[in-house]
Formats: structure tokens, C-alpha cells, sequence
């Protein structure tokens, strides 16, 4: 007697691409809570099936397509020799901040506390590979001088990302590399130089 193995149908490539882009832009446009499996699959003219092998669950299936789509591990850590310099090369690249990122993270913030699934992957996954980025950023900086050396990096670390995330998320404003470098000017620098005792 002979025994058939079924195989899970693959999902990669350019379709995979074409289904996280589809994710995102329904995460967006609906928020977290009311993205479904069916609504994407509409999108990119697939079974729901077919999603729900590749991800068995809607925490899953956000979270893959925001970190492959918007945290590289392959991506560099800027070191363009200043502090200012390596925030807007962080920034202001695909996937950085004056792209939709802080949208996408808006749609996902009223979920985190109510799915620990999605807090969890979020945290694992996204969260922590940006935070590990800036803060080399913020390392080398106080190696320079820039920042005090007892100044707490965690904390100026997420200025950045939480301002941009305000503007978006609370008023609906799309920053572009020019407000990121106001901000930066404006705020992350002069907090920066303020944890300098030499000043």
C-alpha cells in the first residue's frame, strides 16, 4: 500500500512580496482588529487556505510582512560620523521612518495589549532589531562626545521614532526626510547635547 505525503504549497518569491504588500496596505487602511484573512486574500487572488498554511494566524501574518518588508537584517548600521548624519541615514531610508512605518505601527498599537501574541512577536521580532540598530547609533555617538557619558541611550534612542509616530498616528501627517531632520534638529540633538556636562 502506498502512502501519499502532502506538501504544504509554498509561498515565497515575488508572491509572498505581493501578499505582504497587500497586509500592509489592508493594515492600514482597516487597522489591526479589522484586517482579515479574507480581505487579503481578495487582494492578491488567493485561497484562504493557501494563507493559512503559510500563516496560521493574523498575528503571524502581520508580523512577517512588517519585518520582511521593513527591518532587513541585512541592512547596515549607518556611520556617517555624527550623530546627525547616522539618524537621518537610519530614518530615511526604505523601511525607515519617513516611509508609512509609523502608520503601520499606529494600526497595530490599539491590538498590542489586548493579543500577547502579537505584543510578544512584535517586541521579538520588529521592535528589538530597530532598537538594537539606533542604539549603536547612540553608542557611537557618546563614544564621540555627543551624548553624555552617563546619559540613558534607551531613552534618547526612542525620541525619533516616537515623535514621528505621533505625528502620523494623531494627526494624520506623512513625514518626509525634511520634517525627520527638523525633528532631529529641533529636538533629538538639543536633548542629546543637553545630557553633555561640558555644556
Amino acid at each position: 500500500m502506498t502512502t501519499t505525503t502532502r506538501t504544504r504549497p509554498r509561498v515565497e518569491g515575488e508572491r509572498e512580496a505581493e501578499i505582504h504588500r497587500a497586509v500592509l496596505a489592508e493594515l492600514i487602511e482597516s487597522g489591526y482588529d479589522k484586517l482579515t484573512f479574507d480581505a487579503v486574500a481578495g487582494a492578491v487572488r488567493a485561497s484562504k487556505a493557501t494563507l493559512y498554511r503559510r500563516w496560521p494566524t493574523k498575528s503571524e501574518m502581520v508580523i512577517d510582512a512588517l519585518v520582511a518588508t521593513r527591518c532587513s537584517e541585512a541592512a547596515e548600521v549607518p556611520d556617517t560620523g555624527t550623530l546627525r548624519g547616522d539618524l537621518l541615514e537610519l530614518a530615511c531610508v526604505p523601511g525607515g521612518l519617513s516611509e508609512d512605518l509609523s502608520a503601520l505601527i499606529g494600526a497595530i498599537i490599539p491590538a498590542l495589549h489586548r493579543d500577547p501574541e502579537l505584543f510578544k512577536a512584535f517586541h521579538e521580532q520588529f521592535i528589538g532589531p530597530k532598537m538594537a540598530q539606533a542604539l549603536e547609533v547612540f553608542e557611537r555617538a557618546r563614544d564621540r562626545g555627543e551624548v553624555g557619558p552617563g546619559a540613558d541611550l534607551e531613552q534618547l534612542a526612542k525620541v525619533l521614532p516616537a515623535l514621528c509616530t505621533h505625528e502620523e498616528f494623531v494627526f494624520k501627517k506623512y513625514l518626509t526626510p525634511e520634517d525627520i531632520a527638523s525633528l532631529v534638529d529641533a529636538i533629538v540633538l538639543p536633548a542629546c547635547r543637553a545630557t553633555r556636562r561640558d555644556d
